[in-house]
């Protein structure tokens, strides 16, 4: 399969084409993933809004019942609970990995265990995060098979 990549204005819509001879399992794998990485979710920073693309977010915490999305360089609050989230970004490639914690998958740069049966998750900006035991299963189903 050729890969190929153009530029285009800023006045012009940015399109991702697949050409392709049948749709195969591949092809829809593809098609998904570019689907999946689309989206805002918004958030804020004291009274300023923002809309932040999924594809930036790192990870989402709720602490004190209050919601925040962690990018590589600011920290936005949500007015979303994290259940919810956790609903709306499941096919977006987020994951839950403890009770106040979703990580996005395509942002985390290695992982290894850590104590007690839980795992430990450095992610691409450097930030570790801790996956808890009950939570593993899911992370190393989402490894190995993708996210539902």
């Amino acid at each position: 399969m050729k890969v190929e990549v153009r530029l285009v204005g800023a006045d012009e819509e940015e399109t991702l084409l697949i050409r392709c001879h049948a749709i195969t399992d591949e092809i829809r794998e593809i098609a998904d993933f570019a689907r999946s990485r689309q989206g805002k979710l918004s958030g804020s920073i004291e009274e300023e809004r923002f809309e932040v693309p999924y594809y930036e977010i790192h990870y989402i915490e709720s602490v004190d019942g209050r919601t925040f999305l962690y990018t590589a360089d600011n920290v936005y609050e949500s007015t979303y609970r994290l259940y919810e989230l956790d609903e709306k970004l499941r096919d977006k490639w987020f994951l839950r990995i403890s009770k106040g914690m979703l990580v996005n998958l395509m942002k985390i740069r290695s992982i290894r265990p850590a104590l007690n049966g839980r795992f430990s998750i450095i992610l691409k900006s450097g930030e570790e995060v801790i996956v808890s035991r009950s939570y593993v299963k899911d992370l190393k189903a989402a490894l190995k098979g993708g996210v539902n």
